[in-house]
């Protein structure tokens, strides 16, 4: 009688190299991706003729009321914590208001920032 084991079969591929892969690229977008929060309240930008590119900034949002926004801040919460934050840092913090949001109100806004601390503010607009 023959007791021998039966043949193996060979083993197949592995796919754990390939899975490794696939979690490092993951991982390498995840640390190279910028997640942005989203804006308090839909903003359509005025429009202008030419301008410069916007940095990489604190944004304020300023809606058709001429409600300031920052994150989950509103009003002058949001005017003073977007001062904080922006004080002593060497970028232009940006205000960007909706196109149909009177100029009384990004008057007032600009004032408070002013009073705040800040001495430059950019207002963001969209090209014509």
């Amino acid at each position: 009688m023959n007791f021998s084991d039966p043949p193996r079969r060979p083993r197949g591929e592995s796919i754990v190299p390939m899975i490794n892969v696939v979690f490092l690229l993951l991982i390498f977008f995840l640390m190279t991706s910028r997640l942005t929060p989203p804006e308090p309240f839909p903003i359509q930008p005025p429009s202008a003729a030419e301008g410069a590119e916007a940095d990489d900034t604190t944004t304020l949002y300023l809606s058709t009321e001429g409600e300031a926004g920052l994150r989950d801040l509103r009003g002058p919460a949001a005017i003073e914590a977007f001062a904080a934050e922006n004080r002593g840092n060497p970028g232009i913090p940006q205000l960007r208001a909706d196109a149909t949001t009177e100029a009384a109100a990004v008057a007032r806004t600009l004032r408070a920032l002013t009073e705040a601390g800040l001495k430059n503010v950019a207002l963001v607009v969209a090209p014509q």
